[in-house]
């Protein structure tokens, strides 16, 4: 196949920007690419490309590279060479893998696009990707994502539809800059609460999973936009119930009074509590109960409170109250509650 877009840009000398092979049943790339070291932007996308040329990493000033709908198998580790590389472009391959070099060599990107492929996992050094603002790998077959992907601080938009996602990490409050996440068509069954500490997020969407009911804070997200159709959401359905007097074991009285006594602000026993490493770690899986404010560690009641969110933000067709966790200590504070709450009943 003639290579005409590439001899006319070398013949214009070697200081072009751009170039675009698209569509050219290229299984190879042209020989004369690494000799244009001034190009910006290459788009190679919808060819037979399955390797780069190890030459590529002339290409020192290349910040924009299309490599969509091709045959390549991993993401090449040719590109940790491409320094200034900010929008990657790998959409529509065979990728079943992506290496933790690459992840270390590409730090000023800010867009990585993977739909359309394999990939069944990331590598923990996904977090190296420090100036990554668009992660978008709707369309692969993801079944968690790991912890350190939270720590990418200045994640703007993360697009993981079309997964086999089970669950989110705890960690994902950490994306405090996070706008956009699109959860859709996945197997989640439960929220983390760290989801409620993203403050910037503005849209989400958890259409197609398995969830019933969302979490404790939910309401301090401040939404635009939240689709959840296709999940069985929990309903108002009041049933009769029997009320067991609370049991409590020594460890959760124990617990429960040393919460108290931090509530109310005891020095001494804050300054005890510095001093006793395991002690600290019990206590920092504590509940809030919703009716009277004190903390709680297991012996719980899970409730749902239905909020009317139709007004606040668009949502999905036909969502008008949205199901939310809530926590309570003791049948007492339940008899307490107002009629705004409802005990769950467990099948």
């Amino acid at each position: 196949m003639p290579q005409w877009p590439l001899l006319r840009a070398l013949r214009g000398g070697r200081d072009t920007r751009s170039l675009s092979l698209t569509a050219r049943h290229l299984h190879h790339l042209p020989w004369g690419l690494a000799k244009m070291k001034a190009l910006e932007c290459l788009n190679l996308r919808d060819n037979r490309l399955c390797r780069l040329r190890p030459d590529m990493e002339a290409l020192s000033r290349l910040k924009v590279l299309n490599l969509g709908n091709n045959m390549f198998e991993d993401v090449p580790e040719q590109l940790t060479c491409l320094k200034s590389l900010q929008k990657l472009y790998l959409f529509g391959n065979n990728i079943t893998r992506m290496s933790p070099l690459v992840c270390g060599g590409l730090q000023n990107l800010v867009l990585l696009n993977l739909n359309n492929n394999q990939l069944s996992y990331l590598p923990p050094e996904i977090h190296r990707l420090e100036n990554l603002e668009c992660l978008s790998l709707n369309n692969n077959q993801l079944q968690s994502i790991p912890r350190e992907l939270c720590c990418l601080r200045k994640l703007r938009e993360l697009h993981l539809t079309h997964n086999s996602l089970t669950a989110l990490p705890e960690e994902i409050g950490h994306l405090t800059k996070l706008k956009i996440l699109s959860l859709s068509r996945n197997q989640i069954e439960e929220l983390p609460e760290g989801l409620c500490k993203m403050a910037s997020l503005r849209v989400l969407d958890l259409a197609g999973n398995n969830i019933q009911i969302f979490p404790t804070a939910m309401q301090d997200l401040e939404l635009v936009e939240l689709y959840c159709e296709g999940n069985p959401l929990l309903r108002k359905h009041p049933v009769c119930a029997i009320q067991e007097e609370d049991v409590l074991t020594l460890k959760e009285i124990t617990a429960r009074f040393i919460l108290a006594q931090l509530k109310s602000s005891n020095l001494s026993l804050r300054r005890a509590m510095k001093q006793n490493t395991e002690a600290k770690e019990i206590l920092s899986q504590q509940r809030e109960c919703a009716q009277c404010g004190y903390g709680f560690l297991n012996m719980w009641l899970e409730c749902v409170q239905f909020v009317d969110v139709k007004q606040q933000m668009k949502t999905s067709r036909n969502l008008h109250l949205l199901p939310v966790r809530i926590l309570l200590c003791s049948y007492k504070c339940f008899n307490q509650h107002d009629d705004g709450l409802f005990g769950i009943a467990v099948p």
